[in-house]
């Protein structure tokens, strides 16, 4: 659908990629084969030269690269480096633009490369006048606004490890997270947009000072008020207060290469969420080698991603940083006050890279929206999407009508990684409805049902060595137990990720769904993922969810649809529904029920939650609602009568 013109190939504007194999390793960018499988057969090589390449900041590299590097988990990377991550996203001190911010009502902020590196120094003066020392933990509850910027950095730069939610968080889904991990200092705002509407969040930050005693200090950011107060209270400071130190210049603790920097959490929709523990030498290399590397990023580019603080996506946006990228940032509803507000950001903007999510492009086709017609987009060269697997129609549209000449990245990887095991590369075509290549430095395969690597042949997505950004660990696992279960018990010494997934023979890579709500009528698998791309090409319907159903000893497959207003679903909308997933897919994607729902409920990153539908259809109760964006959705597909019979 899309391949590098001239102006990637140019000697002034050759992409990154191309740089990096060409002065190094005498390997053509355009040959990716050969220059992934030198980089999984010499990962120590491979990782050293992005060291080098991306000009990685520590006071000491050490010799040693990769120890015990055949062990899975327990492989050491660069044990005897040095390094501080925030020293790394902070190169640059001038006065071009470091960090622009709109919300729904247009441009709000910005902060230059100096200004930025000036409020990072007294925050994090500041939190050493508090006491906060490596390894204690700093919690975000805000919005993606600059603020939350500058406290992951000072955060860093001190050596305490950083965690964040959105604040649309419910109370018991921020203890949830926050509780485990015991903060000492919470960052929370006055308030957040969304839909047109504001809402409040300094009682929600009282009751979480109340359940997390380990708070020692709650600092106020003002938001929607700009003379917002915090409440009477010795633990509250305002922002002021936090930046009131006169340093100006940062000490950046030197650190261990797996030091702690992040914890994230897992979507929590089937217990307590997991707490994810991050090494800060890791995700910086990772993030290093996506962003330069796989997305031809380079400093005075201007990097974009629909995110909230609550979803992995916003760890990597913030990282383009280290690339010495502009990183724009948004607060609110991406279809609000119209579906072109993100647009309008990227060509006010001049955004180079546009990350978003599957659902998003899927539902500006529905909505009509063609930018192609309505905005320039004239520096726009790279779209992302991740979340979900991207359509082949969504493809089509991107192409037809946001932008014909775009790399557009499929992305896919997780919270688990902080980063993608399968993504983009501006060097090489994109190919209709498949993720250009598979992550250099990383092993992927796809094992068939008897744990064999197969290519054309749909299977579980594992990585086979190991790799730098793999989590430290869990927290509260001291056994390491908790994390081996999750990655490794199906497969000893290989990562099984959870994708339902293909690789193609030409490399790229298909992915039909989590491979633990993958659908088994008659035993046969079929990714969720599958249908989706079928169902959706019919007008009438908005968006999808298939679970499937234990019946008469075996599973049929089930499908609830959200329509179009005023449109009801009749058993003629049925046929047509039955007769595109026939032909565009095969009979046995066909579901034994197909339902109308008013609503399907999301995580509160935006993805669909099958196996609570699953759990609801089946009279199970489903754990940690606080985890749903809309959990009152789920009473939609309780006791459905049609679910009672054949």
């Amino acid at each position: 659908m899309w391949q590098p013109g001239p102006e990637r190939i140019a000697a002034a504007n050759i992409t990154r990629i191309t740089q990096f194999v060409r002065d190094k390793y005498g390997i053509t960018a355009d040959d990716y084969d050969s220059l992934w499988r030198w980089s999984v057969d010499r990962r120590d090589d491979f990782w050293s030269a992005v060291w080098e390449f991306c000009g990685v900041v520590a006071s000491h590299r050490g010799e040693r690269v990769l120890v015990d590097g055949d062990r899975m988990p327990g492989a050491k990377w660069f044990p005897d480096a040095r390094l501080n991550f925030a020293e790394n996203l902070l190169r640059r001190r001038d006065n071009a633009e470091a960090l622009v911010f709109w919300n729904e009502l247009g441009r709000q902020a910005t902060l230059t490369f100096a200004e930025l590196y000036d409020q990072v120094a007294r925050l994090a003066a500041t939190l050493r006048d508090w006491g906060i020392q490596p390894g204690d933990r700093i919690a975000a509850f805000l919005p993606n606004m600059p603020q939350a910027i500058v406290v992951m950095l000072a955060a860093a730069s001190v050596g305490a490890t950083f965690s964040s939610c959105s604040p649309d968080f419910g109370v018991p889904g921020a203890v949830d997270r926050f509780g485990q991990i015991a903060p000492r200092v919470l960052f929370v705002c006055d308030g957040y947009l969304y839909g047109g509407k504001s809402f409040g969040t300094i009682d929600k930050a009282t009751a979480l000072l109340d359940q997390i005693p380990s708070i020692e200090v709650c600092v106020l950011i003002p938001y929607l008020d700009p003379s917002a107060q915090p409440p009477a209270g010795e633990c509250w400071k305002t922002w002021s207060e936090a930046l009131a130190s006169p340093a100006t210049e940062i000490v950046f603790s030197q650190l261990p290469f797996d030091h702690p920097l992040y914890i994230l959490f897992s979507s929590g929709t089937t217990g307590v969420p997991k707490c994810i523990v991050h090494g800060a030498g890791g995700t910086l290399l990772q993030h290093l080698k996506e962003h330069v590397l796989h997305t031809d990023l380079r400093a005075g580019d201007r990097l974009f991603y629909f995110t909230t603080t609550g979803w992995m996506m916003w760890n990597w946006l913030v990282s383009g940083l280290a690339s010495g990228c502009t990183l724009v940032l948004f607060d609110g509803s991406p279809m609000h006050p119209t579906e072109s507000i993100l647009w309008d950001l990227a060509d006010a903007e001049r955004v180079t890279a546009f990350g978003t999510s599957a659902k998003y492009i899927s539902a500006l086709e529905k909505a009509g929206a063609k930018p192609a017609q309505t905005h320039r987009l004239a520096a726009l060269q790279t779209i992302l999407s991740t979340g979900s697997p991207l359509a082949p129609e969504s493809f089509d549209y991107v192409y037809r009508d946001i932008k014909a000449d775009v790399c557009l990245s499929s992305i896919s990887g997780g919270t688990d990684i902080v980063s993608c095991f399968v993504l983009g590369n501006p060097a090489v075509p994109v190919y209709r409805s498949e993720i250009q290549v598979r992550g250099l430095g990383l092993k992927v395969k796809v094992f068939n049902d008897q744990g064999q690597p197969v290519i054309g042949q749909k299977g579980e997505l594992v990585c086979t060595a190991a790799f730098p950004a793999m989590p430290v660990g869990f927290w509260h696992d001291p056994d390491g137990s908790r994390y081996h279960a999750a990655y490794f018990e199906r497969y000893p010494g290989v990562w099984r990720h959870g994708d339902y997934t293909e690789l193609t023979p030409r490399g790229g890579v298909i992915i039909y769904g989590r491979s633990d709500t993958v659908l088994n009528p008659g035993g046969v698998r079929i990714g969720t993922a599958e249908i989706y791309r079928q169902v959706e090409q019919v007008p009438e319907v908005v968006e999808s969810i298939a679970i499937g159903q234990q019946w008469s000893g075996d599973v049929r497959i089930v499908l609830f649809v959200r329509l179009r207003p005023e449109v009801t679903l009749d058993d003629a909308l049925r046929r047509r529904i039955v007769h595109q997933i026939r032909t565009g897919a095969t009979p046995r994607h066909v579901p034994a029920k197909i339902l109308q729902v008013a609503e399907i409920p999301r995580t509160r990153s935006g993805k669909i939650v099958e196996l609570a539908v699953a759990d609801i259809v089946h009279g199970r109760r489903v754990q940690n609602l606080e985890a749903l964006a809309n959990p009152e959705a789920l009473l939609l597909f309780a006791n459905r009568p049609e679910l009672q019979s054949s």
